[in-house]
């Protein structure tokens, strides 16, 4: 009988301490991670706020022990970190760079990144969708590579956006996690990046047909928003952003709203198996449970965090932790809806159907938590309107 690509992490699996494991490569990974800090602080400290100098303080361990969990990542964030470092010195100090240097204007700049992003993700989307249909590794290789490569760009487009907020003016200059057409490509990197994750870990490609569907609806949503709205175009953040908590709440919320995303399309796929539907083509009806059931627990424990922290900002703003503001609520009621289904299926024990209905679901309760909160009600969170 084959052993479940899971099962090595069940309660009895004995583990060495994770300190015993490290390997000669790890450890140079860590130095040059803090070369990297040390060489970023050094250039880029006076671009940046006490609060932004802490944030760069804390990813470089962050990021050594990702890179130590999913050795993926030891490529991915060294090559897109000297990209973006390149794009940022073809900048010179001068923004109008952006629309004459032949490689900004096509490639790095930050606009350039993100439509690229948008390509290679609809792109990915298509090659997953046909390798799921005609069986074909080939077809899904590539797609998992155009994946990976709309997550470089994304990733790009970060950190040279923060780049340009900056010179345009001092005061200007933000974390590009400010607005939706911001937090929409951070979406999708962080929904893309777990995927990968979950791809690379239970060594199937074949979930990547249904996760790529709910990126690339962001992609249109940014697409629409880039070109109707002109949301591209970095402006000042209003007073109710002017915070250091905005720089650790937002993104921390996304981990959750990414990590719900992609439960609720393995619901669907789930679904769909149980019915006889492409069952012959996608991975198992138990596996893609158990992988819905630990994107929804990342998920729950980063939108805890983020509603903790969104507390403690309201405090430092508004006087209080909490005012029953509209977006506060239905934030409550998306925490309280994962809560209780990590609930029934851990005490409970249930499983199946009833979970990957519940995790669809989900999503649509965040989805009206995130963006129809602001569309239909108002209250303090109004600021971030369509």
């Amino acid at each position: 009988m084959t052993t479940p690509p899971f099962a090595a992490d069940a309660p009895h699996a004995i583990h060495q301490p994770f300190w015993r494991e490290l390997r000669l490569g790890d450890h140079l990974f860590a130095l040059f991670v803090l070369v990297l800090a040390s060489a970023a602080f050094a250039r880029y400290r006076l671009f940046m706020d006490g609060y932004e100098q802490a944030i760069l303080a804390g990813a470089a361990p962050g990021l050594i022990a990702l890179g130590w969990f999913w050795k993926p990542i030891r490529l991915f964030f060294p090559v897109t970190g000297a990209i973006a470092l390149a794009g940022i010195g073809l900048y010179d100090g001068d923004l109008g760079r952006g629309q004459t240097a032949f490689w900004l204007k096509y490639a790095l700049a930050s606009q350039s990144a993100a439509m690229w992003m948008c390509v290679c993700f609809y792109l990915a989307t298509v090659m997953y969708w046909l390798g799921l249909w005609r069986r074909s590794a080939t077809a899904e290789l590539i797609a998992s590579g155009l994946t990976w490569a709309a997550a470089g760009a994304a990733a790009v487009w970060f950190f040279v956006r923060w780049y340009e907020s900056y010179l345009i003016g001092s005061d200007i200059g933000h974390v590009p996690v400010s607005n939706l057409y911001e937090v929409f490509i951070l979406f999708c990197l962080i929904t893309s990046l777990m995927y990968l994750y979950y791809q690379d870990r239970f060594a199937t490609r074949r979930m990547g047909a249904f996760v790529l569907l709910v990126i690339s609806a962001a992609v249109g949503f940014i697409l629409w928003y880039t070109f109707d709205r002109q949301a591209h175009e970095i402006q000042p953040l209003i007073p109710a952003l002017q915070s250091w908590w905005m720089k650790i709440h937002v993104p921390a919320n996304f981990v959750g709203y990414g990590s719900f995303a992609l439960a609720a399309m393995l619901g669907v796929a789930q679904l769909l198996v149980a019915r006889g539907v492409l069952s012959s083509r996608l991975p198992s009806h138990d596996l893609l449970g158990e992988v819905m059931y630990r994107a929804i627990a990342v998920g729950f424990l980063f939108f805890t965090i983020a509603t903790i922290l969104g507390a403690m900002w309201a405090a430092d703003a508004w006087g209080g932790y909490w005012s029953w503001d509209p977006k506060e609520t239905w934030a409550l009621i998306v925490w309280l809806n994962y809560a209780a289904w990590l609930h029934v299926r851990l005490v409970k024990g249930w499983r199946g159907d009833v979970l990957a209905w519940w995790a669809v679901v989900g999503l649509l309760v965040t989805t009206f938590a995130f963006i129809g909160v602001n569309m239909f009600l108002s209250g303090l969170h109004s600021y971030g309107k369509l």
